[in-house]
C-alpha cells in the first residue's frame, strides 16, 4: 500500500465515523505512527509503506473512530508551547486553559517569589507551566485522584520543574498545611451532572471526576469559597476556569464584602474565568 492509499482509507474511515476534524486527526496519526509530515506526505505521496506502519496506523485511526480522544492515542499533547503526557483516567489539556495560564503570570507579574496553590492539577498543565514560566515561584499543585496524579508525577519529572510540588488532597476539603498562597488556580470540574450524558463522545472518554461538577456544576466552587479562599494572602488572586454562561453566577457566588470579582471573557466574548481579588 502507498503512502497516499493508507492515509486515504484512514481518512475515509474518520470521515465516515462522524470525526469533527477528521482531516487534522489524520494527519496527526499519519505523523505518529508512519512518520510522514504533512508536506512529507505530499511529496512522497507514491512511496511504499510498510504493512507494519500501515497496520498500525489503521488501528490508531479505528480507536479514534470509535471516540477515543486523539490525545490519549498519541499519548502526549502540547500546551504553552510544552508537551504533557496525558492518557485515560486524565483531562486533555485545551487551549482556551493557556488563558488563564496567561492572566495568572499578569497577576503576579510584580510578586517576587509567589506563592502558587493549583487546585484539581490534572496534568499540571497550569501549576506547572506556572512553575517553569516563574522559576523564584513556589507552585504547590493539589490532585485527588491516583490516575492523574500519576501523569502529573510524570509531568513534573519531564519538564523538570523543580519549584513545583505535589500533594494527594481533595479540595472539597480542608485544605492541607501549606505556605499562604499569593495566587489560587484552579480548572475544576463544572459540569452538571445531568450534561455528563450530553458531551461529545471524545469527552465523555475522559474521566467523570475531572468534569463532574454536581447537580447544578457549582460544587466544586461552593467548596473553593468555603476552604481555599480564606487561605489568600491580602492583596491575592484567585482565578477559576468555568463553563459557558457560568461566569456570573460564579462571580456572584464568590463576590463577598472583602473579595471582588469579575468575569473574564475570551475573544468570542465567551465567559471563559472569574478572578477574585481579596
Amino acid at each position: 500500500m502507498t503512502v497516499a492509499e493508507s492515509y486515504r482509507q484512514g481518512l475515509q474511515a474518520l470521515t465516515a465515523a462522524g470525526i469533527e476534524d477528521a482531516a487534522f486527526d489524520c494527519g496527526c496519526l499519519f505523523a505518529f505512527f508512519c512518520g510522514y509530515s504533512h508536506a512529507l506526505r505530499l511529496a512522497h505521496a507514491n512511496d511504499c509503506l510498510s504493512s507494519e506502519k500501515s497496520d498500525a496506523f489503521l488501528a490508531a485511526v479505528q480507536r479514534r473512530a470509535s471516540g477515543e480522544p486523539l490525545q490519549y492515542i498519541l499519548g502526549s499533547w502540547s500546551f504553552y508551547g510544552r508537551t504533557f503526557l496525558v492518557g485515560p483516567g486524565i483531562l486533555i489539556p485545551r487551549p482556551e486553559t493557556e488563558l488563564l495560564v496567561h492572566e495568572a503570570l499578569r497577576a503576579v507579574a510584580n510578586k517576587a517569589h509567589p506563592v502558587i496553590w493549583d487546585l484539581c492539577a490534572g496534568t499540571g498543565c497550569i501549576g506547572l507551566t506556572l512553575a517553569l514560566e516563574r522559576p523564584d515561584a513556589q507552585v504547590f499543585l493539589l490532585e485527588k485522584f491516583s490516575d492523574a496524579f500519576s501523569y502529573l508525577e510524570k509531568n513534573r519529572r519531564a519538564l523538570g520543574a523543580g519549584n513545583a510540588s505535589l500533594l494527594q488532597a481533595d479540595v472539597l476539603s480542608e485544605p492541607p498545611e501549606l505556605p499562604r498562597p499569593d495566587l489560587i488556580v484552579s480548572n475544576p470540574p463544572y459540569v452538571p451532572t445531568p450534561e455528563l450524558p450530553l458531551l461529545q463522545a471524545e469527552v465523555q472518554a475522559e474521566p467523570a471526576t475531572a468534569l463532574d461538577g454536581g447537580a447544578d456544576g457549582l460544587c466544586f466552587f461552593r467548596a473553593i469559597r468555603r476552604f481555599w479562599l480564606p487561605r489568600l494572602c491580602g492583596g491575592g488572586v484567585l482565578l477559576l476556569e468555568c463553563g459557558d454562561g457560568q461566569g456570573e453566577t460564579v462571580a456572584d457566588l464568590l463576590r463577598t464584602p472583602k473579595a471582588r470579582a469579575r468575569v473574564l471573557y475570551d475573544g468570542n466574548r465567551i465567559d471563559r474565568f472569574v478572578e477574585i481579588t481579596v
